[in-house]
């Protein structure tokens, strides 16, 4: 399961209706690539379709998919988002994560 704060469901549906979706039908997809400078990355992006291998959540009001292999990275995990001086955006705290970058974007297991 992904949770969802309050201050990242209120920025989703402001981001999804900027960008021409529904938060009441569409998804927020989630999920773990390659990369970055602790080995793995977040991806986070809005999709209007469901693979037959996705796993479907919804919390606090906001629908999220998430891939069979990056689910495995992600449970458990808080999409939250900050606003502050430290800078603006999606955050993940993710409790399997044993080191993360200094900005957040990745993480390593």
């Amino acid at each position: 399961m992904i949770k969802v704060s309050d201050t990242a469901k209120t920025k989703v549906i402001q981001l999804m209706a900027e960008e021409g979706f529904n938060a009441q039908n569409d998804f927020v997809r989630v999920g773990v690539k390659s990369g970055g400078c602790s080995g793995l990355s977040y991806d986070l992006k809005f999709d209007n379709q469901k693979a037959e291998e996705d796993k479907v959540f919804e919390d606090n009001g906001v629908k999220i998919i998430v891939d069979k292999k990056s689910f495995l990275y992600l449970i458990g995990t808080t999409l939250e988002y900050s606003g502050g001086l430290n800078g603006t955006g999606f955050v993940f705290n993710n409790p399997n994560a044993n080191r993360t970058c200094g900005c957040g974007e990745s993480f390593s297991l």
